[in-house]
């Protein structure tokens, strides 16, 4: 997939101000995303999500995420997520990649 040291340093240049991947630990702006893989959106315990990220009905994999981090506002139309996306695939793919490891 990708590499999870890049996916590390992006992660806290355009993912930490918001979230926070240690199982625990308490929700910032964004929901904590520790278990992220396999939950379904709008799940994380709580968090108060947006209805549309609530009703939006998917599981959280590495495809969808890597469609959902291109570009949020498009993938969850009415989500609170103001982040604008990621356009390189790479970029995604190392993202991705530390998300696993850093959220199981």
């Amino acid at each position: 997939m990708g590499d999870v040291a890049k996916g590390a340093k992006i992660f806290k240049t355009k993912c930490a101000q918001c979230h926070v991947v240690e199982e625990g630990a308490p929700h910032k702006q964004g929901p904590n995303l520790h278990g992220l893989f396999g939950r379904k959106t709008g799940q994380a315990p709580g968090f108060s999500y947006s209805a549309a990220n609530v009703n939006k009905g998917i599981t959280w994999s590495e495809e969808t995420l890597f469609d959902y981090l291109l570009a949020p506002k498009k993938y969850i139309p009415g989500t609170k997520m103001v982040f604008a996306g990621i356009k390189k695939p790479e970029e995604r793919k190392d993202l991705i990649a530390y998300l696993k490891e850093a959220t199981a």
